[in-house]
């Protein structure tokens, strides 16, 4: 199947669209290169710019015809710029993403898989969340992804759109076969930090250790990238029989593992990976943090046929290999 793949140049959508490769499908790539990496769409039919620019997108059709789905990855994602810049956040998530949905039912397109958040859950009373859990998106960001799901689910309903919002947790790692990974030389993402203080010798922030955990810090679900690229092929290969199963125009689906785990769980499992220890300290939490929750993937066994396969130590194992080949990048050997 041809898809639009917005975000496509970026860390999670540049591997979805390797992965979407090898299962057969053509992605066709959208990106502004304001935060993706132009040597990611190599080899990919790529498009820079806009996803609320109604001419580059029709222009996109009509250069591809035969395209039948999107998949919505494009977005700003640090929690913390959210709470600095949320004009920056609602303009770019939410405005742009309603003029999208409105051009794609224009053009025909009739299938979107949109790039959500488990941070909707906010600070979910019961850490296993269901796709029925209460929402409380605390930050910006959170409600940015929040707002464009209520949108994608009213224009679904009143158009011919149907929409499947995927629910991502905690991604890690990198592409197994090394072609993509996380690039942002400042990360905020917890598996990245940790990377850069293995290589650099800096000390490691535990940021928030009073959460009403079994060890006080926050609880995530960490999912290896290559299974949540893996996921989306799944979304694309059984979106309709998904729809038509659950009598559904609109379905949000939770991808993690299944599995919560700590913090300083996370921290000691990246140790023994790395093989020796790190420099830690405890802080505060972060503006915008909350406790966390982790994923009931039932909905996405059931419905797409999916699970994820790869454990937290193959995530951190592929991390650190992409940062070696980074850095050899980098040095030029």
């Amino acid at each position: 199947m041809k898809v639009l793949v917005t975000g496509g140049a970026g860390y999670i959508g540049s591997t979805t669209c390797t992965a979407l490769r090898q299962a057969g499908h053509e992605p066709v790539i959208l990106d502004s290169l304001v935060n993706g990496r132009r040597e990611f769409v190599e080899g990919f039919p790529f498009y820079q710019g806009d996803i609320a620019d109604q001419a580059l997108i029709e222009k996109i059709f009509a250069e591809n015809p035969g395209i039948e789905a999107c998949l919505h990855f494009a977005a700003r994602i640090v929690v913390p710029e959210s709470v600095a810049f949320p004009y920056l956040y609602y303009h770019e998530n939410v405005a742009k993403s309603l003029e999208l949905f409105r051009i794609l039912n224009e053009l025909g397109c009739r299938r979107v898989i949109f790039s959500s958040s488990a941070s909707i859950y906010g600070n979910a009373k019961e850490y296993l969340v269901t796709e029925d859990s209460p929402l409380g998106p605390i930050s910006p960001y959170a409600r940015t992804k929040y707002m464009m799901e209520m949108i994608l689910q009213d224009v679904c309903a009143a158009t011919d759109l149907r929409g499947l919002a995927l629910r991502y947790f905690n991604p890690i790692g990198a592409d197994p076969g090394m072609r993509t990974g996380a690039y942002d030389p400042a990360p905020t993402h917890i598996v990245g930090k940790l990377v850069t203080c293995a290589d650099s010798g800096e000390t490691f922030s535990i940021t928030g250790v009073n959460w009403p955990t079994r060890d006080g810090s926050g609880i995530r679900d960490y999912l290896h990238v290559w299974d949540l690229a893996r996921a989306h092929v799944c979304a694309l290969n059984h979106f309709d029989e998904a729809m038509e199963k659950m009598n559904a125009r609109y379905l949000p689906i939770n991808l993690g593992t299944g599995n919560g785990v700590t913090v300083k769980e996370l921290v000691a499992a990246f140790e023994k990976v790395w093989g020796k220890p790190l420099n830690k300290i405890e802080t505060d939490p972060r503006p915008g943090d909350v406790a966390g929750a982790y994923a009931n993937c039932t909905r996405a066994r059931d419905l797409l046929g999916w699970k994820a396969e790869l454990s937290i130590e193959d995530g951190i194992r592929d991390a650190l290999r992409w940062s070696l080949s980074e850095r050899k990048k980098v040095l030029g050997y």
